[in-house]
């Protein structure tokens, strides 16, 4: 049987990965933070 909801705009689905990518892109950013000792602002020259 073929699901009929929809995969796209604000389903539960796609909130759900949303959360899960901005989790990741953050924890990235505290990482890039701590091992280069400059911002991300700094990084990418508005800083």
């Amino acid at each position: 049987m073929a699901d009929s909801s929809p995969r796209y705009g604000f389903v539960a689905f796609a909130e759900t990965w949303n959360g899960r990518l901005a989790m990741l892109g953050f924890v990235i950013g505290v990482a890039t933070e701590l091992l280069t000792g400059q911002g991300i602002l700094t990084q990418i020259g508005l800083g």
